[in-house]
């Protein structure tokens, strides 16, 4: 089950529509889908958060909590709608771009894939264009 939640004035124009295309991406990838929370919020709540378990005094657009058990795939995704907003002007790419660029790229590390050396990112940019063209064809 994906839970959508709103802890800023934003919310998501199609949860349907993204909720299935999440579950597209995971069983795709073999996964199974869990119990996953989406909790969109702003850079003060983000950041809270960020120093208070991460210990990392830093603004971010993503932390996600993993609670996966073998294939299934669960935890709690919290994203900054103002770092997306910011990071989509940087790369000029729309905010619904990076906006699911973002939310896929948790549920991929949930999946197991990493983003720490050049090779891991790589592959991880690859999988998120991956999803990001089955968003496409819905």
């Amino acid at each position: 089950m994906i839970q959508f939640n709103y802890e800023t004035n934003f919310k998501l124009s199609d949860e349907d529509n993204t909720g299935n295309w999440i579950k597209k991406c995971i069983e795709k990838e073999e996964g199974e889908l869990g119990e996953i929370n989406y909790i969109f919020c702003n850079d003060d709540y983000l950041h809270k958060i960020n120093v208070e378990f991460l210990q990392h005094d830093t603004l971010t657009d993503i932390i996600s909590f993993d609670y996966s058990l073998g294939k299934e795939v669960g935890g709690d995704i919290f994203i900054s709608i103002e770092r997306v907003k910011e990071n989509a002007e940087e790369f000029n790419v729309s905010f619904e771009n990076e906006l699911h660029r973002v939310m896929i790229h948790g549920i991929l590390h949930y999946l197991g894939f990493k983003d720490k050396t050049p090779e891991e990112k790589e592959v991880m940019r690859t999988k998120e264009n991956e999803c990001l063209e089955i968003l496409k064809t819905k």
